[in-house]
């Protein structure tokens, strides 16, 4: 029997440059969610890709930036010991808005570490010719890491090579999980994130960053149904009166999304509880930082 190969690989990038869209279309099943608003992923989701003889732990990282308050300082943190930690590193350029200083930023950050790193360029299914070679010549200019793969995470283009490239990066050892696993989140987690996501869809300005969710409950009411209770944290009472809406619509709009969601995650029936409470300064405050596992 051949041996197995497995390791860890963390997604660096910019927010809102498709990091969650590229582990989910790895992994084959919706692991993290997808949001153009930033700050979108606030944990390192691990999502699992598992083959005959190997496996991709694929962490994606909280968007790398320069710590702002208590939450962005832990997400930073995060950022740093988890890339400490893997077997490789892999950029994500988005392609639309090419290299920013942010893009270099990050490129400072991985050419300090001893991992392994490689590029992708994300969105080139939108990008002409001319931009795209202008774009992978900026790449190439960052010097970070010495292959780099044009890819479309939401369509797919370019992943075959770029997951061939990772697997040859990876250590031979044992499975870290079981090959049925696609992620290591509690089930509490991901709920609470697929019902942030519908929050995300929805609010715009300061509301979507200051949008916590947290499941109070999970019951089982019979064997095709849950009812799952959740509340959303914001900081402020406008916030607060903005996602309740006019005579409730808002809120009544976010809660059939979002249990729409539950369910095809669940493959069962939902009874959503949600409700919108006011945590001041949550994003500052260590003990809900705790309390939400932000590490």
């Amino acid at each position: 029997m051949s041996p197995t190969h497995s390791g860890f690989v963390a997604l660096a990038g910019r927010p809102n440059v498709g990091k969650s869209t590229l582990v989910n279309a790895m992994v084959g099943h919706k692991v993290a969610i997808v949001s153009d608003k930033p700050q979108t992923t606030r944990r390192a989701i691990r999502g699992v890709a598992t083959g005959p003889d190997w496996q991709l732990v694929l962490v994606d990282l909280p968007g790398v930036q320069r710590p702002r308050d208590a939450l962005t300082t832990r997400m930073q943190s995060r950022v740093e010991r988890e890339l400490a930690d893997s077997d490789a590193a892999l950029m994500l350029i988005n392609g639309l808005e090419g290299i920013g200083p942010g893009d270099r930023f990050i490129a400072d950050a991985l050419r300090k570490t001893s991992t392994p790193v490689i590029v992708a360029v994300n969105k080139v299914d939108k990008l002409n010719d001319a931009k795209l070679m202008e774009v992978l010549q900026a790449a190439a200019d960052l010097e970070v890491g010495d292959d780099i793969y044009p890819i479309s995470a939401r369509k797919g283009t370019g992943l075959e090579p770029l997951l061939d490239r990772l697997r040859e990066l990876l250590p031979e050892g044992p499975f870290y999980y079981d090959p049925s696993e696609e992620s290591d989140q509690t089930e509490a987690t991901l709920l609470a994130e697929l019902i942030r996501e519908q929050v995300l869809r929805r609010t715009f300005q300061e509301v979507p960053h200051a949008v916590e969710v947290v499941i109070d409950d999970i019951e089982e009411v019979r064997d095709d149904l849950l009812r799952v209770t959740a509340f959303i944290w914001v900081e402020t009472d406008s916030q607060k009166g903005i996602l309740i809406g006019a005579q409730g619509k808002m809120i009544k709009t976010i809660g059939t999304a979002a249990r729409r969601e539950l369910q095809r995650e669940l493959g069962r029936k939902v009874h959503l509880d949600l409700s919108v409470r006011v945590r001041k300064d949550w994003r500052g405050d260590d003990r809900a930082l705790d309390r939400l596992g932000i590490e």
